[in-house]
């Protein structure tokens, strides 16, 4: 077990931890760790519980991740983390996501399952709904003018051929 937690450490995590290979708990939260995560931590098999959160850390969650089976605690949260959440680590396991949302808030720039979308990014369904309602309204409003504009310019030119054909008929 390595809890390493509030001990003010700075610097990144070392990618030799891969050699700890019995390594179950890693907790090295509330420091002022920065940097990537590195990937060789998922060749620690045994690993059980990671905890990185309130630190510096940047880049993204190792894709590695996804062949931690044992894995049961994983918390980043609180960090400058970015890119997408691996899908074994918001995985589902029945109607339970593997691990909630708040094991990856305060991460400005990540993004996926279990965390809400983004807000103000995009377009909400409401938004495009809007646009395609507006949209066909639109359409309908200029579809609506052109055929009365063309029945206009019809009617004119029947009025017009009418008064040629009249001249030409004589009076009885």
């Amino acid at each position: 077990m390595n809890d390493l937690s509030s001990n003010s450490l700075t610097g990144s995590i070392p990618p030799n931890l891969q050699l700890l290979l019995n390594l179950v708990v890693l907790n090295l939260s509330s420091n002022c760790l920065s940097g990537p995560i590195p990937p060789q931590l998922a060749l620690c098999a045994y690993l059980n519980v990671i905890g990185l959160h309130s630190n510096l850390l940047n880049g993204q969650i190792p894709q590695e991740f996804d062949g931690l089976a044992r894995l049961s605690a994983f918390d980043v949260s609180s960090n400058h983390l970015s890119g997408p959440i691996p899908s074994s680590l918001g995985n589902r396991s029945g109607n339970l996501p593997k691990f909630n949302a708040t094991s990856f808030l305060g991460n400005k720039d990540l993004y996926g399952y279990p965390l809400p979308p983004p807000k103000g990014r995009g377009l909400s369904i409401m938004a495009i709904v809007g646009i395609g309602l507006g949209s066909g309204v639109l359409s309908l409003v200029l579809s609506f003018t052109a055929v009365c504009i063309w029945l206009r310019v019809t009617e004119q030119s029947v009025s017009a051929e009418e008064g040629k054909v009249s001249q030409l008929m004589p009076e009885y």
